[in-house]
């Protein structure tokens, strides 16, 4: 038994990520007030509610200090959520790097900037899956988390892997993130029907 209270934080960071897994990786991007196109992986990501259609982010602060992420969230109010992949994960993973707020992680990485539907933030088009997200709600969190709500506005699904209303998990070939440097592929697939 281990009691949390008495861990460091980096502690129990290792805890968590090494026991929730695997954990989808969000790859969001936004846009600074002088037009810098952010991108930044996260794996503090999950659903909120599909009505309305509500995903949710958490920005780990770096100290007492907001990542570029957030604080281009809260000052814009408009980000793009892509879901992270095998054909996308090496270019994604160089936007981990820390760099200043006046560079772009999208140009460091060669990802490619493409026009958002709905919003003004650009996504990327390497990703197969696209979600263009306006600010519902933020929540700051224990003096180091911000804690992001966003509803999404468009959805943008690639052909391959979108088919009759459904995304094709064969096709999308998701990948998650574990702890360490270690990530996960889909790997076998099984059903299980839900009780009635």
């Amino acid at each position: 038994m281990i009691d949390p209270s008495q861990n460091t934080s980096q502690e129990n960071y290792k805890l968590l990520i090494g026991s929730i897994i695997p954990r989808p990786i969000a790859f969001v991007t936004t846009q600074s007030q002088s037009g810098v196109i952010n991108g930044a992986p996260f794996s503090y990501f999950n659903i909120v509610s599909s009505n309305p259609p509500l995903i949710s982010i958490s920005i780990q602060r770096g100290g007492d200090r907001q990542k570029d992420t957030a604080r281009n969230i809260l000052a814009k109010k408009e980000f793009v959520v892509h879901i992270v992949d095998e054909d996308n994960v090496e270019k994604v993973n160089m936007t981990a790097a820390s760099l200043p707020p006046d560079e772009s992680e999208i140009e460091l990485s060669g990802l490619t900037p493409i026009s958002s539907t709905k919003i003004s933030v650009p996504g990327v088009k390497e990703a197969k899956i696209r979600m263009e997200c306006v600010l519902e709600q933020s929540l700051e969190l224990g003096g180091n988390c911000d804690f992001i709500i966003g509803r999404v506005v468009q959805f943008y699904f690639s052909d391959e892997i979108y088919q009759d209303g459904k995304i094709n998990p064969h096709s999308l070939r998701a990948v998650s993130r574990l702890a360490g440097n270690d990530y996960a592929k889909i790997g076998e697939i099984f059903t299980l029907e839900r009780p009635k």
